[in-house]
């Protein structure tokens, strides 16, 4: 199915794009990968890193239409994961991240519709399931965006992934704790009880091959996973790298959740249950407003939205294992040897 086609990742000098390349670059499946982003520094970081004539690169933004347009022809498919994604930088400039998130999206989708590329998956966050702050709420629009257009392109299927935080992913809170432990510095938590989702990049790549193989058109996907308190996430690293470094609470930050949602309670009324992954159809309403304001539905308020506080929960020795098998936690804990993409 994959072979001799054109894959185009869109942020593709990112932890996802890196991930997917050291799942497909030295494989038979597809016969062109292109990487889409506006930062030549990681660009050609990468093409020195890896060498290998199946990887194309393309300089552009997803606030460009007429970029997206050129770097779309000819492909097949479309893992959009170029996105504005650090909760305090999107809350002092929101309008940035509308222009990213949801504007940007907005121009793959229609880049990709122009020239006839076969299926777009568009890749969310939990944060976007009853947001509270600007990259949330961009990136819940950005879904919608999605999946409106997807009813309005009968050539191209528009399908979307919901995934929670990516354990040591580039910008996350595992190699801050890391390099704060190396530093002999405290371990900055904003509040110990504080939920979040465990999941690794492989199984994000998984969550988005999953959607790429059984998405139909404004389908969105979900991926079950563990979740921990952010206490013993640090308490676990601690005992893993034998330090003594003091724990300071420091305070829930602006714009920071106790727990994450992955699917709403709206949501989960009509999800179906994949094994491991939960596929949310789109809302087909059409505008008629009676559908909205007359008719409801009972069972709402009868069923539980799944987040990482009523997800299957690790504690400090679980934690201790998803971590040990992390590229992250083997080379800087252990002293392994571990080849890593730049980025």
């Amino acid at each position: 199915m994959l072979k001799n086609k054109t894959l185009l990742i869109t942020g593709g000098t990112g932890s996802f794009g890196n991930a997917v390349l050291q799942r497909f670059l030295n494989t038979d499946h597809f016969s062109e990968i292109r990487i889409f982003s506006r930062d030549e520094k990681k660009q050609d970081d990468m093409r020195t890193a890896l060498r290998n004539d199946k990887l194309k690169f393309y300089i552009g933004d997803v606030r460009d239409y007429s970029s997206l347009e050129r770097a779309t022809r000819n492909v097949d498919y479309i893992f959009h994961a170029a996105a504005l994604k650090q909760v305090p930088s999107c809350e002092f400039f929101p309008l940035e991240a509308t222009r990213t998130n949801v504007m940007g999206t907005q121009n793959v989708i229609d880049a990709a519709a122009f020239n006839k590329v076969k299926k777009v998956i568009c890749l969310s966050t939990d944060k976007a399931a009853y947001p509270i702050n600007a990259m949330g709420i961009s990136k819940a629009l950005m879904e919608k965006v999605a999946i409106a257009a997807s009813r309005n392109n009968p050539d191209t299927t528009v399908c979307l992934t919901r995934y929670g935080n990516v354990m040591a992913s580039r910008g996350s809170v595992i190699p801050l704790f890391l390099k704060q432990i190396q530093n002999k510095q405290p371990i900055t938590i904003t509040d110990p009880n504080m939920t979040r989702f465990l999941m690794s990049l492989e199984e994000a790549v998984e969550l988005v091959l999953f959607a790429f193989e059984h998405g139909n058109t404004g389908d969105l996907f979900v991926n079950k996973a563990p979740a921990g308190t952010i206490g013993d996430l640090a308490q676990a690293l601690k005992e893993m790298c034998d330090a003594t470094n003091e724990i300071k609470i420091i305070g829930t930050r602006h714009g920071e959740k106790l727990y994450e949602t992955l699917c709403t309670r709206e949501e989960m009324l009509k999800a179906e249950d994949m094994g491991d992954f939960y596929r949310i159809p789109a809302d087909n309403r059409d505008l008629n407003y009676a559908q909205y304001f007359s008719e409801g539905a009972g069972a709402i308020s009868e069923i539980e939205d799944y987040n990482s506080h009523n997800t299957q929960q690790e504690d400090v020795e679980g934690m201790k294992k998803l971590l040990s098998k992390l590229p992250l936690i083997q080379k800087e804990v252990y002293g392994k040897d571990v080849t890593q993409m730049p980025g």
